[in-house]
């Protein structure tokens, strides 16, 4: 099995519901983002995925972000905007835009500091 990572970054606003402390005020991040995509084989040009496409699907969903009070987005309206959410949030996303390649989203990792991160990523149901 092959797997290639990308990383991207963007700053945001979130508060925490219910969880006690400090985190339930308004509070911001400079999130890192990192996406990983896998196949068991390569393509004719000996790549996974180009890390450009890989790249450009990741900006576009958390361009959605980016700068933004995320308990404000419509996507978190029911749910914490947390990283875990997020994380998951971005998964689906960027699964979304793979579905018309032969690469599959292994894993989305939401870093919110240096040493705090939540990742998020789909069983593989097998037939």
């Amino acid at each position: 099995m092959y797997e290639v990572t990308i990383k991207r970054h963007f700053s945001a606003a979130h508060m925490l519901r219910d969880i006690g402390g400090k985190c339930e005020m308004l509070h911001g991040h400079n999130f890192v983002v990192e996406v990983s995509a896998g196949a068991p084989g390569l393509g004719e040009d000996g790549l996974l995925i180009d890390f450009r496409k890989l790249k450009r699907w990741t900006e576009d969903a958390i361009g959605a972000l980016d700068h933004k009070c995320l308990n404000e987005l419509e996507m978190f309206q029911n749910r914490n905007p947390s990283s875990e959410q997020i994380a998951a949030y971005i998964y689906g996303f960027v699964a979304g835009q793979a579905k018309s390649s032969p690469v599959r989203i292994s894993r989305v990792t939401v870093w919110e500091s240096e040493d705090a991160r939540a990742s998020y990523s789909e069983q593989v149901k097998e037939s």
